[in-house]
């Protein structure tokens, strides 16, 4: 989910192609997916990001699709109304920078052959200790936060399961300059072993 406009980054570029360490967020995001077991990767893109659009074009591997930018909510509902997207579909949003391999994989193995839809959490406590913004957080359970990566599974009435992470490359969305900031410093310290 590639497609919204990225107001609160305030950055120079649009939020997908924002550098993390010299890497657009996106490439990023797309590395820790195509690294993963996922088969195909779609690319969801809007009005509102037509640089991210042409560098995705331009990106193999992924096939990208016209949304209309309308919100996460409202592009993920016109992507499922797809006949050639069924469910379960695993969904991610671009300002996951940290996201790894691992972290895919272990999200699609706890979601095995369930029917049910998957949203993936972590603690609010874990982001106010890593100093990431904290934008939503769960009415029903508002020491969680989404983290932008969810399963849409089959089922047809409202089931719906939270999944808790305490994994800081869930936790690091990329929302404003200092979540920018911290997401480069945390790459720089993995690349040191630190």
């Amino acid at each position: 989910m590639c497609g919204g406009k990225g107001t609160r980054l305030e950055s120079a570029h649009e939020k997908p192609l924002h550098p993390i360490a010299g890497t657009p967020m996106v490439d990023r995001v797309l590395s820790g997916l195509a690294a993963s077991r996922l088969e195909t990767i779609y690319t969801a893109v809007s009005p509102n990001a037509p640089e991210t659009r042409a560098h995705l074009e331009a990106t193999d591997g992924v096939t990208t699709i016209e949304t209309a930018g309308e919100g996460y909510v409202a592009d993920l509902m016109s992507l499922l109304e797809r006949p050639d997207l069924s469910p379960p579909l695993l969904t991610v949003a671009a300002d996951l920078p940290l996201l790894e391999a691992p972290v895919v994989d272990r999200v699609l193995e706890a979601h095995g052959d369930s029917d049910a839809s998957r949203t993936v959490c972590v603690p609010v406590a874990l982001k106010r200790r890593l100093g990431v913004s904290i934008d939503t957080r769960f009415e029903s359970a508002d020491h969680l936060a989404p983290t932008g990566v969810n399963v849409v599974g089959t089922a047809s009435d409202s089931t719906s399961m939270i999944d808790v992470h305490y994994d800081t490359r869930l936790a690091v969305n990329v929302n404003r300059l200092e979540d920018a900031r911290i997401a480069a410093d945390r790459l720089a310290r993995s690349a040191e072993g630190r």
